[in-house]
């Protein structure tokens, strides 16, 4: 039985290679993090590429250009990330190339907190499956 072949490897593969210049300087600092926080670019999630993605601690970088001013479509990508567990980050082209430090200690804080974790089981009634059942 052969895979599925990922249709979007292709496109993923082209925006790796060819990086804005905010992504290939921010990118510079993210491969070299010590620890967990290994960060994959271009990473697919459900339909959406995120710019960088550590799943570890379920964080997503997103680098936006001045198009993404007040987009419509980067709010429902953000509510489809959080809805699938990821914290979204957010940073200017600008705010990348000239505070580049700025930025990596807002990605550090959000490391050290821990990822966001499922909401928990509904609570069972008295006698559903804990042991409650006949008494």
């Amino acid at each position: 039985m052969s895979r599925s072949v990922d249709r979007r490897v292709p496109r993923a593969r082209n925006f790796r290679q060819n990086p804005t210049d905010a992504e290939r300087k921010l990118w510079q600092h993210l491969r070299a993090l010590p620890g967990s926080a290994h960060f994959r670019r271009q990473a697919t999630i459900g339909s959406y590429f995120a710019d960088f993605a550590c799943h570890t601690n379920r964080l997503v970088i997103e680098i936006d250009g001045g198009q993404h001013a007040d987009n419509a479509a980067d709010r429902e990508r953000t509510r489809d990330l959080n809805a699938r567990g990821y914290r979204v980050l957010r940073f200017w082209n600008h705010d990348v190339l000239g505070n580049v430090d700025g930025v990596l200690e807002i990605i550090f804080g959000a490391l050290r907190v821990a990822p966001p974790t499922p909401d928990p089981s509904p609570p069972q009634e008295r006698g559903e499956g804990n042991g409650d059942a006949g008494r």
